[in-house]
């Protein structure tokens, strides 16, 4: 981070088959060394297959798990007096879609299966239900930030 001026927001091209910016920048999370055409036909395929499974649109199955993952509030540390207190703090929407994308890549990382296509297209349509391990990820910043909520005083 610099320490005068701002970080302007780097500005996305929409991705080659839905033209869509979210889908674009999942891409690139998901990229692993650099090779971007693996990461994108792993996305596209199992956007396919997570089509067939739940009868609906691409990109209406992933607007709807990225708004399901997405959290409302976060717990950040803050140092009062010596103590560490973990301060309830609301997410803006922008964060929160890239929390949803970081939690539904880990979560499919380490879901046990053949390929990384079906681990994607299960850990969708999961997300997509409301359950799943990227679901609970939410659940669980959640009850942090709602068991820390007396801490809220020290927000900055």
């Amino acid at each position: 981070m610099p320490r005068c001026g701002k970080v302007t927001k780097r500005k996305y091209e929409g991705d080659a088959v839905y033209g869509s910016i979210l889908v674009q920048r999942f891409i690139n999370k998901l990229m692993y060394d650099g090779k971007k055409s693996l990461a994108e036909k792993i996305i596209y395929f199992s956007l396919k297959e997570a089509e067939k499974k739940l009868n609906k649109g691409a990109l209406e199955i992933f607007d709807a798990v990225l708004h399901n993952l997405s959290p409302l509030m976060e717990v950040k540390s803050r140092r009062v007096g010596g103590a560490t207190y973990q301060v309830p703090v609301e997410v803006t929407s922008e964060r929160g879609r890239s929390l949803a994308m970081k939690w539904l890549k880990e979560a499919a990382r380490e879901r046990a299966g053949k390929s990384m296509v079906e681990k994607l297209s299960s850990e969708l349509v999961d997300a997509f239900h409301g359950t799943g391990v990227a679901m609970k990820k939410k659940e669980d910043m959640h009850k942090t930030a709602e068991a820390n909520k007396a801490f809220a005083h020290f927000r900055w």
